[in-house]
């Protein structure tokens, strides 16, 4: 089962690896080898140390070539919403990463969809790791200009570079004239480890409420609930 599974998950990269235990290696979580401590290959957390680095310059230097026009602030931005864990994510459903992963038996279990986003987020990047290692810098380039770079047309055609803050007072400006502003309407439990709850408001129109952490987390919770509910 195991073999087949990264036969499988080698023809979905369209990389056939020279030495398959540095792929196997890119899908053990940690969690697995605290479980079974003889497994004779490490956990992936430094092939994603890798990776991260190498998918970071792959991005700059296809961005800085393509857009020689556009400043610097706008090709950060960009950048971001390529090798962001929400868009690695998107990465590793369209590649099939999670039948291959190596996840110990309450992690496998765990239906924390949040987690398993970061979890599978960085084994691409220990994967694009693994890919660098094994095949040199020209296979491991057309691997990310083909899985995520080629993503940066729908992220520009929906402004998707920007946060969602940014992007609803963009929409809420075009579409009504208005510029949204938000307020405190809760604040509970202890000062380390308080709770807000923020409005989100059109004029004195209360369009949803957001919950965080911080004043600014419920902020951004509460933009990304009002762009689902005014379908922007």
């Amino acid at each position: 089962m195991e073999a087949n599974n990264l036969t499988k998950l080698q023809k979905n990269l369209k990389v056939e690896f020279k030495d398959k235990s540095l792929l196997k290696q890119a899908l053990v979580h940690r969690s697995y080898i605290n479980e079974h401590p003889d497994f004779k290959i490490g956990h992936n957390e430094r092939l994603e140390f890798l990776g991260d680095a190498v998918l970071e310059i792959v991005v700059t230097e296809y961005l800085f070539l393509t857009f020689p026009e556009v400043p610097e602030g706008d090709l950060t931005n960009w950048r971001a919403s390529l090798v962001n864990a929400k868009m690695l994510y998107e990465v590793a459903s369209d590649l099939e990463v999670e039948k291959s992963l190596y996840l110990s038996k309450g992690e496998a279990k765990d239906k924390n969809k949040k987690s398993r986003h970061f979890i599978l987020a960085d084994a691409v990047e220990a994967i694009i790791g693994a890919i660098y290692l094994d095949q040199g810098m020209k296979v491991t380039k057309n691997f990310i200009l083909k899985n995520i770079v080629s993503k940066l047309d729908e992220i520009l055609k929906n402004k998707l570079y920007l946060d969602p803050k940014s992007k609803f007072q963009e929409k809420s400006q075009e579409e009504r004239g208005i510029t949204p502003h938000y307020k405190i309407l809760e604040e509970y439990g202890p000062d380390h480890a308080k709770v807000f709850t923020v409005g989100l408001y059109l004029e004195d129109e209360l369009i949803v409420k957001g919950k965080g952490l911080s004043k600014q987390e419920a902020q951004v919770d509460a933009a990304s609930k009002g762009l689902k509910k005014l379908n922007w």
